[in-house]
């Protein structure tokens, strides 16, 4: 062999080692393959809990399977469903009353998704990923005993199933039989070029990915998406339900007389996703025939920014009527810019659907959502003042014309004076409704507060509105509420974890207000234990400390196992960056130094079994005018950051000359303005990030202005523009397959290629068939490998400045 050759031959051999996927050291290998602590879901009957295990890390291999980016949707064409769905391998039921457990005999290599309680917690019904497509299974929750509903798949790429009102059956998306041969997808030879073409319509045309390009894109969506409805009855009968269409919502009414459809239809667009496309909403009847048409939606490729459309939208059944309907219409345009008294209506009309519609009320700010009560014509609903960031919570009741009581008015970032969300319970026909007990509701938040979080759950009495405190998690550990097992409240699960105790579920017993009780004992439900004893020596508290201008910030501190006191370690700030309206909401805590410390997939925090400190969640907020408060963003985004590590200098904890920084998705594009702007980091890790905000024109994050209104700002806070000014060594990581808005992969490659042109120093590691997040775990080891290298090598390593 000439030596050439065999040079040549050498060469390969050595590109071909190197672009394999890697590992990361032993100790982290060990912690990735630790058991998962399982998911639980309480049965609504509450006398069993589910307990569900996860496949933590998928094989790369599955991911490599066929996917059709199509309308907005990634779908597996080889099972009409979602691509890439998560799923369980193991589920068994766990008996309150006795702690008895039963292991659910599954299929061989089940992959379980969307496990659903029925209402009485008789049944699970639950979807089985086969190489064919997605199977139904029911479980009997009595005995343990499973049936395949035979001869049928479900279609879950815009549907999936739902328990009927009776319980026994099942509003089933299945896959149509009628819809004929695929269109081919693979070595397609065009027959003629794709176009678009606009004539003066104007709107916000967002960075929308995974969008049609082609004619046969459009029938390859339409023929993945199509479904036919059918009810599908716990001993495996079926009756299908008119014909099969693009069903992107089919929901039963209370009564199981009606279903509310919401049917896609062409013409489809190549600038949208199917959201966006012209859709028919009706009623229909359950033999598939037209009770009531709602509205005839057009292609909605003309909202302004943050605006919505004219026709109705937020449709649905109220829980506690027979088939009452109701949904919100703008009464503004649909656009924030214009000046209207009133921004929004809800309407409700009734079967048979032959009266008038009925006006509920009118919102003074964009509707935002509602919640229905169990009784008293209770409904609870949202809205929001985009200009002071508010957003105010009503009661009113929907059966007459009444005035709304306003509940809460709070900015939505205020955490600390957050009154929680109400708490639900699942009604015998199965939807969802606020529990009440007389005229008191319960809530459960976060508990947001200066020393972090602590979970609560509470009561309102609707009529004078005060609030009453029934738990609290203490301050040595993270407890969460779970579900009411009593009306009253007296009887609770909660979810307890502390820094030494992995999570698991708990009774609590509280004494009724007309009874004297003695000592009243908690009762333990789960008894999961630490699968990775090895992280406990890990050490963390909350830090808190001032920017420059006054704005209080903090950062959770951890340390390595083994620290010893008054070592100056390599540091990591780990953040992503917020915007706030006000300096107060801006300083707010959260988050808790008493949760169970795991770690898993590429997270950062592995770099504590390396020796490294981490200045983890650094706050680093954006305060200003909601329309303008871009416009000092690398200023306060610099001031944070020099803060942080000017505490963590001062604590005697980070060496100043081998600090780090690193951030995921907008958290990348902070790390790559701090390198451009700055000089207090050796290196940083930017994983999925946008770096060209002119890529980005119809806003990004809260940015309400485009491009074309604000130049200069999209110039300023772009990394790509500063890319000579990055004279730190990045590591960049990116999905090939990122479906996120905005953070295309482009973003990277070009941001790279500038860095490279202007001579600094960069990596850009590309993962094959990975999205926004990684999911494989050869991507997810691959990704561990090279920011544990990177960081080694330019920050712990670093030759001293």
């Amino acid at each position: 062999m000439k030596k050439t050759s065999l040079f040549v031959a050498i060469l390969l051999l050595v590109n071909s080692v190197f672009a394999q996927y890697q590992k990361p050291p032993k100790e982290i290998e060990d912690i990735l393959n630790a058991p998962a602590i399982p998911a639980t879901s309480v049965s609504p009957a509450k006398d069993k809990i589910a307990l569900l295990e996860p496949l933590r890390y998928p094989p790369v291999s599955e991911l490599s399977q066929p996917m059709l980016r199509l309308a907005g949707l990634r779908i597996n064409p080889n099972t009409s469903g979602q691509h890439r769905q998560p799923y369980f391998v193991k589920l068994s039921l766990k008996n309150i009353a006795d702690g008895n457990v039963m292991t659910i005999q599954l299929p061989n290599d089940a992959k379980i998704v969307s496990p659903t309680w029925s209402a009485d917690g008789k049944y699970i019904a639950a979807g089985n990923l086969t190489s064919q497509g997605t199977e139904l299974w029911i479980i009997e929750t009595a005995t343990g005993k499973t049936k395949l509903m035979k001869k049928i798949f479900v279609n879950t790429v815009l549907g999936g199933f739902e328990w009927m009102p009776d319980q026994k059956s099942l509003l089933v998306n299945l896959v149509s039989e009628k819809r004929g041969t695929a269109p081919q997808y693979q070595n397609l030879t065009p027959n003629s070029p794709n176009i678009q073409e606009t004539a003066g319509k104007s709107g916000a045309v967002q960075t929308f990915q995974d969008l049609l390009k082609s004619p046969n894109d459009e029938n390859l969506f339409e023929y993945y998406a199509t479904s036919q409805l059918a009810v599908v009855s716990v001993e495996g009968k079926v009756k299908t339900i008119g014909e099969p269409a693009i069903f992107d919502q089919n929901d039963i009414s209370p009564d199981g007389k009606y279903i509310l459809t919401s049917r896609i239809k062409r013409p489809f667009s190549y600038l949208f996703p199917y959201f966006r496309f012209p859709k028919e909403v009706e009623v229909w009847d359950m033999d598939g025939k037209l009770a009531y048409k709602i509205a005839s939606i057009p292609l909605q490729d003309n909202l302004p920014v943050q605006g919505v459309t004219v026709a109705p939208r937020g449709y649905g059944w109220i829980p506690t009527e027979s088939a009452t309907l109701v949904w919100a219409e703008a009464l503004d345009g649909g656009n924030p810019k214009n000046k209207a008294d009133f921004r929004d209506k809800l309407m409700k009309i009734s079967a048979p659907f032959t009266g008038s519609q009925i006006e509920i009320v009118k919102v003074p700010n964009r509707y935002q959502g509602r919640v229905f009560g169990e009784k008293d014509g209770l409904m609870m609903f949202y809205d929001y003042n985009r200009d002071t960031q508010r957003r105010r919570i009503f009661t009113i009741d929907y059966r007459s014309k009444s005035e709304p009581k306003m509940i809460s008015d709070l900015n939505v970032n205020d955490r600390y004076n957050d009154i929680g969300q109400p708490v639900t319970r699942r009604l015998p026909n199965g939807f969802t409704v606020v529990q009440q007990n007389g005229n008191t509701i319960f809530l459960s938040g976060n508990g947001s507060s200066p020393q972090g979080d602590r979970p609560f759950l509470r009561k309102m009495n609707l009529n004078d509105l005060k609030i009453e405190e029934i738990f609290r998690s203490d301050a040595n550990s993270y407890e969460t509420f779970v579900a009411l097992t009593a009306d009253d409240a007296t009887q609770f699960i909660t979810r307890r974890e502390s820094v030494s105790e992995p999570p698991n579920l708990y009774m609590q017993y509280r004494c009724p207000p007309d009874k004297v009780c003695t000592a009243l004992a908690n009762k333990q439900l789960t008894d999961f234990k630490d699968p990775t004893p090895q992280l406990r020596g890990i050490k963390k508290q909350l830090v808190k400390y001032k920017r420059a201008d006054g704005v209080d910030l903090s950062f959770t501190l951890y340390l390595p196992p083994n620290y010893v006191e008054g070592t100056k370690l390599p540091t990591i700030v780990w953040a992503y960056p917020l915007e706030f309206t006000d300096a107060a909401t801006a300083g707010q805590v959260s988050g808790s130094t008493n949760r169970f410390t795991q770690i898993g997939g590429y997270s950062h925090l592995f770099f504590l079994l390396q020796g490294y400190a981490i200045l983890d969640d650094t706050t680093m907020p954006i305060v200003g005018d909601p329309l303008t408060v871009n416009d000092t963003f690398i200023k306060q985004l610099t001031d944070s950051a020099k803060a942080a590590i000017d505490k963590g200098v001062e604590m005697g904890v980070v060496d100043p000359n081998r600090v780090g920084v690193g951030g995921h998705s907008y958290g990348a594009f902070m790390t790559a303005n701090l390198l451009a702007h700055s000089d207090l980091f050796r290196a940083g890790i930017a994983r999925s990030g946008a770096y060209n905000r002119t890529l980005t024109p119809f806003g990004f994050q809260s940015e309400r202005r485009t491009f074309w209104e604000a130049k200069e700002l999209y110039q300023n806070v772009s990394p790509f523009f500063y890319a000579d000014k990055i004279n730190e060594p990045i590591l960049m990581i990116h999905g090939e397959a990122d479906n996120n808005q905005g953070t295309f992969p482009i973003q990277s490659e070009r941001l790279f290629a500038a860095i490279q042109g202007n001579g600094g120093t960069a990596r850009l590691v590309m993962l094959p068939l990975e999205s926004h997040g990684y999911a494989g775990k050869e991507s997810i080891e691959h990704v561990l490998y090279e920011q544990i290298n990177w960081f080694d090598k330019y920050v712990k390593n670093a030759k001293p400045k």
